[in-house]
């Protein structure tokens, strides 16, 4: 009789788990069929859209365990197993390691953001959070400058994406202005002229239709006229240009009798008698 007891309780337990059973083992093999096919359709728009490797691994991975988490949640709730303590858990650790990583948290937003929106890109030259430099490595977590001085510079990304970022290299051309200053004695036309001639000799200076080099006057300064000579200039040949156009233009003006002041002032003296 006990072992007739025992197989009617096991046939009861069976018909109870059996359909239950059949369901979760369904769900888990469609679910991990829909999954498969979410992360292949995430590449694919990832491939389209050029995703960084590194972020489209990391979203990939971290979509593909957040839908087992969910699969596996709801396969035990099908099974008959109370998740609502094992979800209650899950977020709760979860809220404490928010609160634990906050910064690094916002360095990996930022990095998200700094990966799918593409302000720069690796080899960029550009100039943020005080530093000028070559974009060397672009991680989830910060941005490696090679500055000028060939230093390495690690910038956070979470404050990186949330400042200013300029840009030099997005363009292929740039535009210069570079001040001269002279004496308010010296010629404004013949400095003009000079400078003018100057910068149309230079190969590397386009001479495209509203791109023509051109010099004004940008200031009566308290000891010189200045005035601004713009021109435009592939990025490669930039700096040896604007190099090459300081020394030359000061050498030039010089030899025709230009005056280049330095800051002065007038001091008059009163002798007043008692």
């Amino acid at each position: 009789m006990e072992l007739q007891k025992w197989i009617d309780k096991g046939y009861e337990i069976i018909i109870d788990l059996g359909p239950k059973l059949i369901a979760a083992i369904a769900i888990w093999i469609i679910g991990s069929w829909l999954i498969r096919m979410i992360v292949k359709g995430m590449r694919k728009t990832m491939n389209k859209r050029e995703f960084e490797p590194s972020l489209q691994k990391f979203l990939l991975n971290l979509t593909g365990w957040i839908l087992k988490i969910i699969m596996i949640i709801v396969v035990l709730g099908t099974v008959g197993i109370e998740t609502t303590s094992f979800a209650a858990v899950i977020a709760a650790a979860g809220l404490a390691i928010g609160l634990a990583l906050q910064g690094s948290l916002a360095n990996f937003a930022g990095g998200v953001l700094i990966l799918i929106i593409k302000p720069f890109k690796i080899g960029d030259f550009i100039s943020a959070q005080g530093i000028e430099g070559t974009v060397k490595e672009i991680s989830i977590f910060n941005t490696t400058v090679n500055t000028f001085g060939n230093q390495l510079a690690v910038i956070p990304n979470g404050k990186l994406s949330n400042d200013n970022i300029v840009n030099y290299s997005a363009e292929p051309i740039r535009k210069e202005a570079i001040t001269f200053g002279i004496s308010y004695d010296s010629d404004i036309k013949v400095t003009k002229d000079i400078l003018l001639k100057l910068v149309n000799e230079q190969e590397q200076v386009i001479q495209d239709e509203g791109k023509v080099p051109m010099i004004v006057v940008s200031e009566l300064a308290d000891s010189s006229v200045n005035l601004s000579l713009r021109y435009w200039s592939k990025n490669e040949d930039f700096w040896a240009l604007r190099w090459f156009i300081l020394e030359e233009g000061k050498s030039r003006l010089e030899s025709a009798g230009v005056v280049i002041p330095f800051p002065q002032r007038d001091v008059h003296i009163f002798n007043e008698k008692n």
